[in-house]
């Protein structure tokens, strides 16, 4: 009898690091491999990516790694697990062109060359398991839905998709492979859920290169876009605009510079006029009705660069008066705060926003409409709302039911579920090592809950750092605490505290001399204790202590 099991490693009640893997049988199949940029608490945090110790437990059993699209929260993590373990990977021309491109910049991965083209028409046989793909509908050309064809039924993952029935063909959805789907069993649906909540039907790519068009064609000075560098359909309409309306492009991200020249060179991008893009050293000799800045940041939100921009802080960029902003990507829920801090810097700045939203709903992911015509043309027995946080899972669980699937049908999964096909039926059926892995420059993974919460504490409260030297043969102290402090209190203004921290670590330390079991360790806790309450009931803040205990004997000392 096949075993099937569908192993959620990321992706679900979170946004990004999508990452899904389907067993069968004695075969691991890995559904994407992305990461996630920080949230504002994970202070220092580069990136976060899937917890893989599942895959690298079984990395035998580990068939390939299938990729749906090149965005970042479908092929981020590729490099910090493909320089360890040589699997396939598969994927179309631009999403393994961008996962390259990720490879090569990691010290560890760059050597990996295990990469595989397919396309919408691709089959791959693993004897009993079969992989195919069909070609969806996102802000990326070279999109695709995966199907796992198996002994007991199919299992179909959508990655990112929408329905645009004005959509380029580069884009366009294939509607007759889908239906083809839908004749044979689909056991389980793993569906995009990332704008399920939203009642509003999603603006065709047509309508947003209209607007594109008018704000371009009706302002008169200077423009700045902000857009995603890896949304090749922006910067795509952006590019068109320009010509249209007789401007110049300059591209100021490194991010956008390789994508958009790797999309020149596979023909995924057209330049509308041969001259059109501009060197950032030869954008002064641009006129400020000629000139259009495609701004992203790094492949995330660009709005950091923004602000760089607005308080003048920009390597070759300073918004001023009469530069219009033009924001054509949604920012996520969780970067409305840092949006409205970024509007307000660059009004400050004389400059004027506007974003597309302000017009009309963008988004690459599907509408209630879309997602339920997925649903009725799959015909899944079960349904597992992937790909976005709670809220969103839910209301595509609601969405489902509306149009016939029943409640108990459909699983929303949470990080680490294993569900398990028995009998006909999924349910969940184990766990699997699941989590987020912080990526901190070179660090992977070093990073954990303890040194986040003392990053945390240092940015709110700072560090106070007690320095005692000890003889402690005679058991004394040979010098008065030192007591320093930075981003906790001002010293000058603060003298009676520090005073009275300074006795208080002396008085600590004696006791502990006077103690006939003495211990390092014994005495440095003993001393952070005392100071974080006295400090705390004097200022109602709780700084980092670090206490510094060096010992003498004779003419020479160490530091313990």
């Amino acid at each position: 009898m096949t075993k099937l099991n569908l192993v959620v490693l990321g992706g679900v009640r979170d946004n990004g690091k999508n990452m899904y893997a389907v067993e069968v049988d004695d075969q691991i199949f890995v559904c994407d491999f992305g990461l996630k940029y920080p949230d504002n608490d994970l202070m220092g945090i580069d990136v976060v990516i899937p917890d893989t110790t599942y895959l690298e437990d079984n990395i035998d059993k580990v068939a390939g790694i299938f990729l749906s699209h090149g965005h970042a929260d479908a092929i981020g993590a590729l490099p910090y697990f493909v320089g360890e373990h040589d699997v396939p990977v598969f994927g179309s021309e631009l999403t393994i062109a961008l996962a390259k491109m990720y490879t090569s910049q990691n010290p560890k991965s760059k050597k990996f060359h295990n990469f595989h083209v397919i396309d919408a028409k691709s089959a791959i046989d693993f004897g009993d398991v079969t992989v195919s793909f069909f070609p969806t509908t996102h802000s990326i050309p070279g999109s695709l839905g995966i199907v796992i064809g198996t002994p007991v039924g199919q299992v179909v993952y959508t990655g990112d998709f929408k329905f645009d029935q004005s959509a380029n063909q580069m884009y366009q959805t294939d509607y007759a492979r889908l239906a083809h789907i839908g004749e044979d069993k689909v056991v389980a649906l793993l569906s995009d859920s990332a704008n399920a909540e939203s009642p509003y039907q999603i603006a065709s790519e047509r309508e947003i290169a209209d607007s594109i068009n008018e704000a371009f064609q009706y302002h008169t000075g200077r423009i700045i876009v902000a857009s995603v560098a890896s949304n090749i359909m922006r910067v795509q309409q952006v590019l068109n605009a320009a010509a249209a309306s007789k401007r110049r492009v300059v591209l100021t991200g490194r991010d956008v510079e390789k994508i958009v020249r790797t999309a020149l060179k596979l023909n995924y991008l057209r330049l509308p006029d041969p001259d059109i893009l501009v060197s950032t050293k030869d954008m002064k000799t641009l006129d400020p009705e000629e000139t259009v800045i495609l701004e992203t940041g790094r492949i995330g939100e660009p709005l950091k660069s923004l602000q760089r921009m607005a308080s003048s802080r920009h390597r070759s960029v300073t918004i001023t008066d009469g530069d219009l902003v033009y924001i054509v990507s949604t920012p996520s829920h969780a970067m409305e705060t840092t949006l409205a801090r970024t509007k307000d810097m660059i009004y400050r700045a004389g400059g004027e926003v506007k974003t597309i939203a302000d017009d009309m709903h963008v988004s690459g992911h599907g509408s209630k409409q879309d997602l339920q015509l997925m649903i009725n043309m799959l015909h899944p027995d079960y349904l597992l709302p992937v790909q976005g946080e709670y809220r969103q899972l839910a209301a595509h669980a609601s969405i489902a039911e509306e149009v016939g699937i029943p409640a108990d049908h459909v699983i929303i999964p949470s990080m680490g579920d294993i569900i398990g096909y028995n009998k006909g039926k999924l349910n969940i059926s184990g766990s699997a090592p699941a989590g987020n892995t912080m990526i901190d420059g070179i660090g992977v993974g070093d990073i954990g809950n303890i040194v986040l919460r003392d990053r945390k504490m240092l940015s709110e409260d700072g560090i106070m750092i007690a320095v005692v030297t000890i003889d402690r043969k005679k058991k004394r102290i040979v010098s008065r605490p030192k007591i320093q402090s930075r981003g906790f209190v001002y010293i000058k203004t603060s003298k009676d505290l520090l005073a009275e921290c300074g006795t208080i670590v002396a008085d600590t330390v004696q006791k502990d001399l006077d103690n006939k079991e003495f211990d390092w360790g014994h005495l440095k806790q003993n001393v952070r204790d005392e100071l974080s309450h006295y400090l705390f009931d004097q200022t109602k803040r709780r700084p980092v202590i670090l206490p510094v205990i060096m010992e003498v004997s004779q003419n020479s000392a160490k530091r313990q």
